[in-house]
């Protein structure tokens, strides 16, 4: 077996598998999107580097990165897929789309790479972004959430990572630390996007972002969400739930992040500093707008 298969097969032991359902895209289109890209990417190297301004070297190398981002994410999806996990159709769709539309709306200005919302399957609520644009809500999230307001300030906070880059520069100093392991199983054949993806997908659970990033990802979903119209203050109310909750209950995408009473009070202060932002926004949970899905909702799958 060579050096990659060995580590890729490690790498998936523990993963824990998701169920994907498609949201308003197809892999058919991600597909023609990335070839499209990669051919612009390659067009752009193919020009002599002597021959390039200063600021066309530097649109090529933001170019590589982004692509490779895409490829990443391509990849991950792919490797699920490939699993026979996507779901087709689920009435748990109607609920999620409307305000996965809205927030689409709101950060694509923010992201050079179509959004595109993914529903899977697990136990532990939980929501997670990939580089290019793919962002993944466990439906057990939609059963968790009390309002619209709590879901749509979850995902504007996963929308919020992608948009600074944030598991792909992860990633990047994961691989810099275990660069000699990764430099071998690269020599062996796959591209090194393909690599960090197949790395990735162990890492989804556990991704272990730092305080400020997280913090920073919450300032920017609340700022995502006043542009939706969705009430920010949504997310200081989750947190304060998850401050109730039995410790055994708390949510997965909470487990390694700071802590919740930090969260709320750099909240409040970001919203005491842009009034012209969130001052027309309520702070009384009483004004939020209940969200339920039906229960058990059935969910078929793509095989």
């Amino acid at each position: 077996m060579s050096a990659f298969k060995t580590i890729r097969s490690l790498l998936l032991h523990t993963y824990t598998a998701f169920c994907l359902a498609i949201i308003g895209c197809s892999p058919n289109q991600t597909a023609t999107q990335e070839q499209k890209q990669q051919g612009q990417a390659q067009q752009a190297q193919s020009q002599p580097a002597q021959n390039r301004t200063p600021n066309q070297q530097v649109d090529n190398q933001q170019s590589q990165a982004q692509d490779e981002e895409v490829q990443m994410g391509q990849e991950v999806f792919s490797e699920l897929r490939a699993k026979g996990e996507i779901i087709e159709s689920s009435p748990l769709y109607d609920q999620l789309k409307p305000i996965a539309d809205a927030i689409t709306q709101a950060a694509q200005p923010r992201y050079n790479h179509p959004f595109k919302f993914y529903l899977v399957h697990e136990t532990q609520p939980n929501a997670f972004a990939t580089p290019g644009g793919n962002v993944y809500v466990v439906d057990s999230l939609l059963y968790f959430v009390k309002t619209k307001e709590q879901l749509a300030g979850t995902l504007c906070h996963e929308v919020s990572h992608t948009i600074h880059h944030d598991t792909a520069d992860l990633m990047e100093k994961r691989e810099k630390i275990k660069e000699r392991e990764i430099g071998a199983a690269v020599l062996m054949g796959p591209t090194r996007a393909h690599f960090l993806a197949i790395a990735l997908i162990g890492k989804l659970h556990s991704l272990g972002y730092s305080r400020d990033v997280e913090s920073r990802a919450d300032l920017t979903g609340s700022d995502v969400c006043a542009q939706t119209g969705y009430n920010p203050w949504g997310l200081v109310w989750l947190f304060e739930d998850f401050k109730s909750a039995n410790p055994n209950e708390i949510p997965q995408l909470l487990s390694d992040h700071p802590d919740d009473q930090n969260r709320i009070n750099a909240l409040e202060h970001h919203f005491r500093q842009n009034p012209s932002v969130f001052g027309k926004f309520s702070s009384d949970p009483k004004s939020a707008t209940p969200f339920a899905v039906p229960k058990n909702a059935p969910e078929v799958f793509l095989h």
